[in-house]
């Protein structure tokens, strides 16, 4: 048995979405952690990602946490809140508790956490500063639910400016492209005490870059979020986690 075990939990944030490879399949800062992991170990480690897109912070707790658990890992990492903080009604101590929670049951089955907050994306978008205002609320509420804890790993990116940046962003304002998912993947090692590789805190600008009008930007992305909403629906309704919810092995390269 490998001696990391590293599991994820959490929305399109961990899924990957934005970083998608020339065949379709989404990446993410969370497989380029376990593949940077492995390299700095110079030895394979085991890796599972549950997280699916679109999901609001108790249901990855509720649908995600004890699966995850269940695989015996050694590390898990977790994020969530976000798709909640673009809710009109949101409760910041509703979405804090479910940190507590995740932190619970890290603690009673030996698991290592790895807290991490998502990017800050609110310059881009409609309602920036509504946004601005309940994304530091979260993340500060958050952080103090974790104490002195000096046993959690803490990859914090909400505070990170430079990642707020357009060119680490997907064409839909919401979702870091492989740019931002690297910079973040470098956060995460940075926490876990590996090395990180050279160039991931800022690679170069990606050349097909799009960067859509505002009217087509409502169109294309706004429009299908709001439908979603009314219809009650949600972009990972039917999908399941990368690799079947089980374990892989990633090698060092």
């Amino acid at each position: 048995m490998a001696s990391v075990r590293f599991v994820a939990i959490g929305d399109s944030f961990t899924e990957g979405v934005g970083d998608e490879l020339p065949d379709g399949v989404v990446r993410g800062w969370a497989d380029l952690t376990a593949a940077g992991w492995a390299d700095s170990l110079g030895e394979p480690i085991q890796y599972a990602n549950l997280a699916i897109r679109g999901k609001l912070v108790w249901p990855i707790v509720e649908q995600q946490l004890e699966p995850a658990l269940a695989l015996k890992p050694t590390h898990l990492s977790f994020n969530g809140g976000g798709n909640d903080m673009l809710r009109p009604r949101t409760s910041i101590s509703h979405i804090a508790d479910a940190f507590s929670q995740v932190l619970r049951r890290c603690d009673e089955e030996g698991v290592q956490l790895i807290l991490l907050s998502g990017a800050n994306p609110s310059a881009q978008l409609p309602l920036s500063r509504v946004i601005q205002r309940r994304g530091d609320l979260m993340s500060a509420a958050v952080v103090a639910r974790m104490g002195e804890r000096d046993d959690v790993v803490r990859a914090l990116n909400w505070p990170d400016v430079e990642l707020s940046d357009p060119s680490y962003w997907s064409e839909d304002r919401l979702h870091m492209n492989a740019r931002g998912h690297h910079r973040v993947a470098a956060r995460v090692l940075e926490a876990l005490g590996q090395r990180v590789p050279e160039g991931w805190w800022s690679l170069p600008e990606l050349p097909d870059a799009v960067r859509l009008a505002r009217g087509e930007y409502f169109r294309e992305h706004l429009g299908p979020w709001f439908r979603r909403r009314l219809t009650g629906t949600s972009s990972g309704d039917g999908r399941e986690p990368k690799f079947g919810g089980q374990w892989i092995e990633v090698s060092p390269r």
